[in-house]
């Protein structure tokens, strides 16, 4: 099945993988139908990073009025596989989006870790192993206090604030450059990069969604605490989240526009 322009204005896309159109559709799905190409989520014309990215994103997504925000890139994904050269120039740029941007802005929301913060987003672009490498130690330090940060919360507020920062973490993106970065330093090293970098974001995310769920957890009556926390983390999560689908945005245009 073929589509036109004018049926992407109607489309819906879906969280997953289909076993085919009429049982719904993802970002690299529809690329695939728009392409003319077999359904598929691995259509043979888009570049295999930003096909990493495209489906960790569509899935990262909380709904499909949010997953819509994405169907801009459907025909500008098409015909993006050129060179391993320039998918890895790519994967460079998650890794460097990941640990400059999104790493900081996680860390940025509590007092405490907001130095560490601001070193990552003075480090020069990561644009190869060695910059990672030289990376390495400032991620390590931010992992190291974020982490203390977060077992110094609410104890009573920590099972919700971990499951709405791995919300807020997947909704801003993380997965997605993740993903795309797998390509640029499958090494050693870029572990090390990605359980750092991981570690200190959802640790920091941990840690202020902490402060304000036990917060919300003393002053309500116990039998509302979950969800007054709930909603106080949540609350306190969002504009993060927001600025870094914003940011993700920015990245992934630039990511299919490289050249």
């Amino acid at each position: 099945m073929e589509l036109t322009l004018d049926d992407l204005a109607t489309i819906d896309l879906h969280r997953g993988g289909h076993s085919g159109p009429d049982d719904g559709h993802c970002l690299l799905e529809v690329v695939a139908m728009f392409a003319g190409e077999p359904f598929s989520d691995n259509p043979q014309c888009v570049d295999p990073v930003l096909r990493s990215f495209g489906m960790a994103w569509n899935d990262g997504m909380r709904s499909d009025a949010e997953r819509a925000q994405l169907k801009p890139y459907i025909m500008r994904l098409v015909g993006t596989r050129k060179s391993p050269e320039l998918s890895q120039k790519r994967g460079w740029m998650a890794m460097d989006w990941l640990v400059r941007v999104h790493t900081a802005a996680w860390l940025a929301l509590n007092p405490g870790l907001a130095h560490h913060a601001d070193t990552l987003k003075a480090l020069p672009p990561i644009t190869c192993v060695a910059e990672l490498k030289a990376a390495q130690t400032k991620l390590d330090e931010a992992k190291k206090d974020a982490a203390a940060a977060w077992a110094a919360a609410w104890a009573a507020a920590r099972a919700v604030a971990w499951d709405a920062a791995w919300a807020a973490a997947r909704a801003a993106a993380w997965a997605a450059a993740r993903a795309a970065a797998w390509d640029a330093a499958g090494d050693a090293a870029g572990a090390a990069a990605w359980a750092a970098a991981g570690a200190a974001a959802w640790a920091a995310a941990r840690a202020a969604a902490g402060d304000a769920a036990g917060a919300a957890a003393w002053d309500a009556a116990w039998a509302a605490a979950g969800a007054a926390a709930w909603a106080a983390a949540w609350a306190k999560l969002e504009p993060t989240v927001l600025a870094l689908q914003t940011s993700a945005h920015e990245l992934f245009s630039r990511m299919i526009d490289a050249a």
